[in-house]
């Protein structure tokens, strides 16, 4: 069985329902090829800063995801080791963090039927030999999609990034471990965002709303090798949970292990800074966003509102190339002859473009902090702060990015 589609979005994450819903908003139709049964709504909350939220503004659903969000007023920074701490007042614009679950869910929402294929894997990508105006798709079940764009939307492992030639991302000897905690009468935390570092783990603390709590502990791995079971390293890293302080304790207790509310990464994936220079991420009507292009570890707590500025870019990048209604199957897929594929090639070059210099300085710092806080070496962990000091706020920057209009 063979289809053809003006434009495919390989991974139903939150990249490829956001990078779906911009091009509706333009009038574009795709299709978004999920290899799960049902949207993946597992997983905790989900890390959006100032340029996230704009981004979401541009894609409709800021104002319902605000409706339960909590503004940050403080950072508040402790030191266990050296028995210090700052305070850094906001401007109160950052909203806390929203629920994966929410997340999804309201960029799936309203797209049109049939926009998203569940279990929908990609086995394999070649470029179409016949006309060239295509790249052709090989699922799981053995059909055939032929696609005039391609945008791989699927993680840090993505088939699409192979196809690019990007190759698999490299990762830190690091475990995370996520979770939700619910207060039912309040919790008594405030509007205030918390980042306790110990001698050997990291916590972090973020109200989502006045009855739930979002909380990150990392903590390095044991072995280069890692952990290839989520229980062993999740006992591992809640190991140190006697060394807490006793409110941060008795949070993660409050957060039952086994449930969905608690999940730990076992791998913390990055591309570096000089893949983000250099990298291929395009190859004629052909892209990735989201982190199969960029993805980073959670030290500057990017990756999600990227992703979210990757699906604006794209779609404004795209609806310049192509006219609305364009992007369905057959004949409303659009011709295909080599000047529109050379206008879209063009447009999804420029996307690449705008994007790849913010990208750099995002992984850039985030490769610094991860170094810093992973190697032993004292000569690295002078040069990463040396650096870092060069950049000076630029994390405070990079929050109060804008990517534009759609």
């Amino acid at each position: 069985m063979e289809e053809i589609h003006g434009i495919v979005i390989v991974g139903g994450g939150i990249c490829g329902l956001a990078t779906a819903r911009a091009l509706h908003g333009k009038g574009i139709s795709s299709l978004v090829l999920e290899k799960y049964e049902t949207l993946r709504i597992d997983g905790v909350a989900i890390g959006i800063h100032t340029n996230g939220w704009r981004a979401l503004e541009q894609l409709g659903i800021a104002a319902e995801l605000r409706d339960t969000a909590t503004l940050i007023t403080e950072y508040h920074n402790v030191w266990q080791k050296d028995n210090k701490s700052t305070h850094i007042p906001v401007s109160g614009m950052d909203p806390t963090d929203p629920k994966r679950k929410d997340l999804v869910e309201a960029l799936a929402k309203n797209l049109p039927a049939g926009t998203i294929r569940f279990g929908c894997g990609i086995e394999a990508i070649v470029a179409d030999s016949a006309d060239g105006h295509c790249t052709v798709l090989s699922t799981a079940d053995s059909n055939t999609i032929k696609a005039k764009v391609l945008i791989g939307c699927d993680g840090a492992n993505s088939v699409v990034a192979r196809y690019l030639g990007l190759g698999n991302p490299s990762y830190l000897p690091r475990l995370v471990t996520l979770g939700l905690t619910s207060y039912p009468n309040g919790h008594p935390f405030g509007p205030q965002f918390l980042r306790f570092a110990g001698d050997d783990f990291a916590i972090g603390r973020l109200p989502v709303s006045e009855n739930l709590v979002h909380f990150f502990v990392s903590r390095p791995s044991p072995s280069t090798a890692g952990f290839h079971d989520e229980g062993a390293a999740q006992e591992y890293v809640l190991e140190k949970l006697p060394e807490f302080p006793a409110e941060i304790a008795e949070m993660v207790r409050r957060c039952e292990p086994g449930r969905e509310s608690l999940k730990t990464l076992t791998r913390v994936w990055y591309r570096p800074p000089w893949q983000m220079l250099l990298g291929r991420f395009q190859r004629g009507a052909v892209t990735v966003a989201g982190d199969a292009m960029h993805v980073m570890g959670p030290f500057v707590g990017q990756g999600g509102s990227a992703a979210l500025e990757d699906a604006v870019v794209l779609a404004r990048a795209l609806s310049r190339a192509v006219p609305p209604g364009w992007g369905g199957t057959g004949d409303a897929a659009g011709t295909s002859g080599d000047h529109d594929k050379r206008r879209i090639s063009v447009a999804l070059g420029r996307y690449v473009g705008e994007r790849r210099a913010r990208l750099v300085m995002l992984s850039l710092e985030s490769f610094l902090i991860g170094t810093w806080v992973t190697t032993k070496s004292l000569v690295k962990r002078l040069v990463c702060v040396a650096i870092l000091a060069l950049l000076g706020s630029h994390s405070r920057r990079n929050a109060n990015y804008d990517c534009g209009r759609l």
